[in-house]
């Protein structure tokens, strides 16, 4: 297993963008494909949220996402109903895990949680959950697949911070944390 640390810079600039829109139900719209689909979800994103497309273009017609700059110059990844910043995403991160080795980067994982809980709280206040990723409470699509979550709820939006869940006995590719933005109805 490897391991990094990296500055938690770029995680400060990103969580700093997210914290700053207001209404992220402005962002949500239908699934739709292809350039129009791509050009109508660029449009909701920057009337929003006054970031701007990463790079002009042809469209793909199978395109159902696109990245923005903040002017922060964070990279986001706007999907139709999330984002997802394009930051290292976390302070520390593992890779290259063998199947002897998940035991001591899942010790590493909660090591290294209560930091990137606490920045997030910089940003984004005190979550509504934070809890182990198989807690019942949680809805089955996020269930098992997340070794740590917080939760933070905005008008139109869910805030997810989560580790890594790690396959036990597999060699696993990589560990660390992320955070993503979710359409919600719940705010």
């Amino acid at each position: 297993m490897k391991t990094q640390l990296r500055s938690p810079d770029e995680d400060v600039r990103a969580m700093a963008d997210l914290a700053e829109v207001g209404d992220w139900s402005r962002l949500w719209g239908p699934p739709q494909t292809g350039p129009a689909g791509i050009r109508a979800l660029v449009a909701r994103v920057v009337a929003a949220t006054g970031w701007q497309p990463w790079a002009p273009g042809d469209i793909d017609p199978a395109e159902y996402a696109w990245g923005l700059v903040t002017p922060r110059e964070t990279v986001m990844l706007a999907l139709p109903d999330a984002v997802l910043p394009e930051s290292p995403r976390g302070t520390w991160s593992a890779y290259n895990i063998g199947a002897d080795e998940v035991a001591d980067a899942e010790d590493l994982i909660d090591d290294h949680w209560p930091d990137q809980l606490a920045l997030a709280r910089q940003h984004w206040g005190d979550p509504v959950f934070v809890g182990p990723g198989n807690d019942p409470r949680i809805p089955g699509e996020w269930r098992e697949r997340r070794r740590h979550l917080a939760v933070w709820l905005r008008p139109g939006a869910e805030i997810h911070l989560y580790a890594t869940r790690l396959l036990p006995g597999e060699a696993n590719p990589t560990a660390g944390f992320a955070y993503s933005v979710y359409a919600s109805e719940v705010a």
